[in-house]
């Protein structure tokens, strides 16, 4: 999108507010404050905007954001007048009464607006010159700060001197001395991103909705999928119709996937005694259940093929179809079996006849195939 200066009509009228209403506003204005704002005019180098919900006999108070603050990655500016923006406080002059707005400090000029960084909890970005043996240097305002290993990041950072040369957000965790001690945290950041992230995610979440979410770790109990700041658990029960497939072999870390919200509470304890809030998901809730095909998978009395799953005392589980298994029981296989593993074992595939079926109760009846009887065969019963 294009951006056109802002006329001197415009500009004056901005100056001429502010002078007039500012101090008043500005008072009542914090650092790091969050404000919905209208855009009201888009700029070479800023952008003017009204700040919603503060209005004062009609009228709303102004304020700016750098244009570099609204700018893509691609260069482009990509907000337009009528766009309602969400940002923070980052400046209030309260003699002249000017606002300014942005999505972080930016490149804080020094040491004063560095310590307004930290009392508001501002990012600001710096730029990592260096690793130690402690964790980054970095550079912000022109003063060296540095930032502890463990405070980089959320998890651990295998190769830290690939962040050498790297313009990153920080938050200013302390600033003494004048400025000749400066500690930040990549972290910190992170995991404010993230709560405010994972609020916005639950209000939008309920049971029995449909989101998309990204695999981020595979437990022996199931997988954990990241919803946008929150994770849900899709239990292994929960992920294919297939018991006899494995968690692991479907899904790893990174992949993409649709799950159905099926239970959602708040206020459960964890191990560190915590309230967190348990999201259960289900994948499997999205797909078909293959127990509605039966009829072409287990049609009764014909012979159908399958694969044997689980040896038990009772029988041997043979997987007909994805998520569709029959029990053959060990009084099939002959009085003098006392055990299936006599005859069969996991991984065989044999022929076999579906004696009946229980839809209600998904359970199928199976007995050995008659010699010469080919798939799809009617046999007796």
């Amino acid at each position: 999108m294009s951006t056109d200066q802002p006329s001197e009509n415009f500009a004056s009228l901005f100056e001429t507010q502010a002078r007039q209403e500012g101090p008043q506003k500005a008072r009542s204005l914090a650092l790091g404050q969050p404000c919905r704002a209208e855009v009201v005019q888009v700029g070479r180098d800023h952008v003017f905007v009204e700040l919603l919900d503060r209005s004062t006999l009609g009228k709303r108070p102004q304020a700016y954001i750098h244009i570099t603050d609204v700018r893509a990655p691609d260069g482009q500016v990509g907000i337009k007048v009528g766009d309602v923006i969400e940002a923070v406080v980052v400046e209030v002059d309260a003699q002249s009464g000017e606002v300014r707005l942005g999505r972080t400090m930016g490149r804080p000029a020094g040491v004063e607006e560095l310590m307004n960084a930290h009392a508001a909890r501002l990012p600001v970005e710096g730029k990592v010159t260096a690793v130690n043996k402690g964790g980054l240097e970095v550079e912000v305002a022109s003063l060296r700060a540095f930032c502890p290993t463990s405070q980089i990041d959320r998890g651990f950072v295998a190769d830290p001197q690939a962040l050498v040369g790297r313009a990153l957000l920080f938050l200013v965790t302390e600033v003494r001395d004048g400025g000749k001690r400066v500690v930040v945290s990549r972290r910190a950041l992170l995991e404010q991103e993230a709560k405010v992230s994972a609020a916005r995610t639950l209000s939008q979440l309920s049971v029995g909705s449909n989101v998309r979410g990204t695999v981020s770790a595979v437990r022996e109990f199931g997988v954990f999928v990241d919803l946008g700041g929150i994770e849900g658990l899709v239990p292994n029960s929960e992920v294919s119709y297939d018991r006899s497939a494995k968690t692991s072999e479907l899904l790893s870390a990174g992949d993409v996937v649709d799950v159905q919200v099926r239970e959602i509470k708040e206020g459960v304890v964890d191990k560190r005694g915590a309230p967190v809030t348990k999201i259960t998901l289900s994948l499997k809730a999205l797909t078909a259940d293959p127990w509605d095909n039966l009829a072409s998978v287990a049609p009764e009395g014909k012979v159908v093929s399958g694969t044997v799953t689980r040896l038990a005392d009772f029988g041997a589980f043979v997987r007909l179809a994805p998520g569709v298994e029959g029990l053959l029981h060990i009084s099939e296989l002959g009085g003098k079996v006392v055990h299936p593993s006599a005859l069969l074992k996991v991984g065989e595939t044999l022929h076999v006849v579906v004696r009946s079926v229980d839809r209600a109760a998904h359970k199928i009846s199976l007995v050995p195939a008659p010699d010469g009887l080919s798939v799809g065969a009617a046999a007796q019963t």
